[in-house]
């Protein structure tokens, strides 16, 4: 039985559909530099895909599938957190408010995937320093931040309108997760007038001592 609760794929277009519109705009306007301090403006010139998303297959499902990965660790993340009994009050409760958030991105992302015909990953083992919270928090605010930065940085690569709108729809609510946590631990909600995208291989790296090899 389907879960009444869970997001449609209709409902997801439609979520996004704004993202969408501001996405061809900024990507009509003019170029970047690039890595090497050229201009980067033109078709020719710019990149049809992140290579570092290419290990969890090919296309959209493997930007899919690299977004999943990503929603395991959060999930775990926050799991993790609200039992280790550091937290209480606000704090606690934004952390399992937003802990069934990110299951609600695990579950809508595997469906996706399904439907798109791919294999969804599988949940990677994970661990986490849990000492302090103030260090727990303020790690909070860094990985919602990256997770933000990561659907941000594969936008322009996805082709299928639905897993577009489903990785804007998301990546809204990681960013606004990051506000709030960073005006939580006394950060600005808000650096600069601009988002910064992250590239799989920078996310990838970031969130490797969270991973466990056995």
């Amino acid at each position: 039985m389907t879960d009444p609760n869970l997001p449609s794929r209709r409902r997801f277009l439609a979520l996004g559909g704004a993202s969408l519109a501001g996405a061809v705009t900024l990507g009509a306007c003019g170029g970047s530099e690039d890595e090497e301090g050229g201009e980067r403006g033109g078709a020719e010139s710019f990149p049809t895909s992140d290579p570092g998303t290419r290990r969890f297959g090919e296309g959209d499902v493997g930007i899919a599938n690299y977004a999943l990965t990503l929603e395991y660790v959060e999930a775990d993340f926050y799991a993790a957190v609200a039992e280790a009994d550091l937290l209480s009050g606000e704090a606690l409760e934004l952390v399992r408010r937003f802990g069934e958030q990110e299951d609600e991105h695990v579950t809508a992302l595997t469906r996706l995937i399904r439907d798109a015909g791919g294999k969804p990953a599988d949940k990677p083992r994970t661990e986490f320093p849990l000492e302090r919270a103030e260090a727990v928090l303020e790690l909070a605010a860094t990985v919602e931040d990256l997770g933000a930065r990561a659907y941000l940085g594969q936008a322009a690569f996805i082709k299928d309108p639905e897993i577009l709108a489903a990785a804007l729809s998301i990546h809204s609510v990681e960013a606004r997760h990051a506000a709030a946590l960073a005006e939580l631990t006394g950060q600005k909600p808000a650096r600069s007038a601009y988002a910064e995208p992250a590239t799989a291989a920078e996310v990838l790296e970031s969130v490797q001592p969270f991973l466990r090899s056995s």
